[in-house]
C-alpha cells in the first residue's frame, strides 16, 4: 500500500505529485501550495508527498523513510500544525533556519506547513525569503483552504494543486478499508459529513459524537421563545468550552510541568522570578488554543445548522438532492411546510453571520445568542 492510498477522490492531483516526485521535466518545484476543503486532505497529501520525496521507490508507503516521514519522525521531514490562532514570525525564523540545512539521512529537507494561512504578515514576509532563494534541496508545502488565504508574495512562488471535495462513496470505501467501519454506518458517516473525511471519521468511531450531531438537528424547534434561544445558546457556548478544556487539560498540565522543570523550579539556586515571562507567556498560549479549539467546536455547530437548513430549501424549492440529514425527513419537510423558503435563507443568512462574528473575535456567547434569536424569529 502506498503513501498515497488514503488520498481519496484526489487522483488528479496525485498523478501531478507522482510526476514531481519522479523528477520529470518542469515537474518538480521548491515551493508549492496545497489548497483544498475543510476535510479534503491537505495535510495527508503533503505528508505523503513529503514521504514519497525521501522514498528511494517514490513512497512505497512500507520503508523506514515513509513510515517516519508519515509520522514525523524524519529527522529531514519538519511538520508544522499549530494549535494557537496564528504562527507568528519566531516560530517562522526557526524553519527558515532549518530550511537552510543540507538534509542529514534523506534526499531533501521538507518543511510541512499544514496552516499557512494563520501565518502572520511578519511571519510572511520571513518565509518570503527564504522562498525566493531557496537552500539546495530544500521543499516547502504549505497548505491552505484556498489560495487567496496566503499572501500574493508567496503564493505567486509556489506550484499550486487544489484537491477536490472527494465524493460520499470515495469517502465511506475509505472508512470501511481503513477503520473498520461497517458499511451501513460508513455510508451515512459520509453523506453528513459532505467531504469532510476526518469529521466522518469521528462520526463513524464515535457514537457520542453521533448522539450530539443527533440532538443538535432538534434544535431549531425548540427555539420557541427568547429564553429558549438565550438558554439553547448559552449551552453551546458551554458544551464547546467544555470540549476545548477536556482536549487541552492534560497538554496544559504537561506543557507547564516542563516548562518548570527546564526553568529549575524547586531546585537550588533556581531564581523563578526571572521565569515568570516564560510561564507567563506559555499561559497566553495555552489560552488561545483553547479559544481557538472552542472556536472549532461551534464552528462544526454551525456546520450542521447550515447542512439542516440546506436540507429544508431542498424541499421547499423542489430540487432534486439528496437530504444530507435524511434521518430527519419528516422533521425538515415540517418545517418547509411551515414557512417560505425567504425565511429559510435568512436563517442560513445568520448562520454566516455567526460565522464571520466568530472569526472576528465577536464573544461567543454574544454571538451565539444573536444566532439563536435570528433562527427563532428570522422575520
Amino acid at each position: 500500500m502506498t503513501v498515497w492510498a488514503d488520498l481519496v477522490g484526489q487522483q488528479r492531483t496525485v498523478e501531478v505529485l507522482r510526476r514531481a516526485v519522479a523528477g520529470g521535466a518542469h515537474a518538480m518545484s521548491h515551493a508549492w501550495l496545497i489548497t483544498g476543503p475543510p476535510g479534503s486532505g491537505r495535510s495527508n497529501a503533503a505528508r505523503a508527498f513529503a514521504a514519497a520525496l525521501q522514498c528511494p521507490e517514490g513512497g512505497c508507503g512500507l520503508c523506514s523513510a515513509c513510515r517516519t516521514a508519515l509520522s514525523g519522525a524524519h529527522p529531514d521531514v519538519t511538520l508544522v500544525r499549530t494549535e494557537q490562532l496564528s504562527i507568528g514570525v519566531d516560530e517562522v525564523r526557526e524553519l527558515v533556519r532549518r530550511a537552510a540545512m543540507s538534509p542529514t539521512l534523506g534526499r531533501h529537507q521538507v518543511l510541512v506547513v499544514e496552516d499557512a494561512d494563520r501565518v502572520t504578515e511578519r511571519g510572511a514576509d520571513a518565509l518570503l525569503k527564504s522562498i525566493e532563494e531557496p537552500a539546495p534541496r530544500t521543499v516547502w508545502l504549505l497548505c491552505a483552504p484556498t489560495p487567496d488565504d496566503v499572501v500574493v508574495t508567496i503564493r505567486s512562488r509556489c506550484r499550486a494543486v487544489h484537491l477536490a471535495t472527494p465524493s460520499n462513496a470515495a469517502v465511506a470505501e475509505l472508512l470501511v478499508r481503513r477503520d473498520g467501519a461497517p458499511s451501513e454506518l460508513a455510508a451515512f458517516a459520509a453523506r453528513v459529513a459532505q467531504g469532510h473525511i476526518g469529521r466522518a471519521r469521528m462520526l463513524a468511531r464515535h457514537e457520542a459524537v453521533r448522539i450530539r450531531r443527533a440532538d443538535l438537528l432538534k434544535l431549531p424547534s425548540r427555539l420557541v421563545s427568547l429564553p429558549d434561544c438565550l438558554t439553547a445558546a448559552a449551552n453551546l457556548v458551554e458544551a464547546a468550552a467544555e470540549e476545548a478544556a477536556t482536549t487541552t487539560s492534560d497538554l496544559d498540565a504537561r506543557e507547564k510541568a516542563e516548562l518548570s522543570e527546564a526553568l529549575g523550579f524547586g531546585t537550588k539556586g533556581a531564581r523563578p522570578r526571572n521565569a515568570q515571562a516564560a510561564l507567563r507567556e506559555l499561559d497566553e498560549q495555552q489560552k488561545a488554543r483553547a479559544k481557538r479549539l472552542q472556536r472549532d467546536a461551534l464552528d462544526r455547530v454551525l456546520t450542521e445548522l447550515t447542512t439542516y437548513y440546506r436540507d429544508v430549501l431542498c424541499v421547499q424549492t423542489g430540487a432534486d438532492a439528496e437530504l444530507i440529514n435524511a434521518e430527519v425527513r419528516p422533521e425538515i419537510e415540517a418545517v418547509a411546510r411551515q414557512h417560505p423558503p425567504e425565511r429559510t435563507l435568512r436563517r442560513i443568512d445568520a448562520i454566516l453571520e455567526c460565522r464571520t462574528a466568530l472569526e472576528g473575535n465577536v464573544a461567543p456567547l454574544l454571538a451565539m445568542e444573536s444566532l439563536m434569536i435570528a433562527i427563532a424569529v428570522s422575520v
